[in-house]
């Protein structure tokens, strides 16, 4: 199974809204990672069944399948187990968040949100250790 290159990581942002994916694509960008990018479920898990990222950043609201679902198959794979997965989502309330958490998510972000509070935490997400310090 074909990894992501250790040189420069890997993330995978799933959205179907094109501008959500290209705020997240140039926020990744900027910290660094190569980015890679799906519109629905289905492309995700063509994507991820040839490739393990370092991060998958996850849209709650997806066609045919949602995110909480996706999480659930990300998370029942075994490659992807240990992969971080940060869903985004304009929805605020408590039991969204906890939705998140029973399904596998490390993390769950409110859009909209910032470049500065995006990047805290996927630096979180990717140096556990470091207290997201590179």
């Amino acid at each position: 199974m074909p990894r992501a290159q250790e040189s420069q990581q890997l993330a995978l942002v799933v959205d179907d809204d094109p501008a959500g994916r290209k705020v997240v694509h140039r926020y990744l960008r900027a910290l660094g990672l190569s980015v890679l990018e799906a519109s629905d479920a289905s492309s995700a898990l063509r994507q991820l069944s040839e490739i393990t990222p370092a991060l998958i950043c996850l849209d709650v609201t997806l066609p045919e399948l949602s995110g909480f679902a996706l999480c659930e198959q990300i998370r029942n794979t075994a490659h992807l187990q240990q992969t971080p997965v940060l869903m985004m989502s304009s929805r605020t309330l408590p039991e969204h968040r906890a939705l998140a958490e029973e399904v596998g998510a490390t993390s769950y972000l409110t859009r909209p949100f910032k470049l500065a509070e995006f990047s805290q935490e996927v630096r979180l997400l990717l140096h556990p250790k470091s207290n997201g310090v590179p």
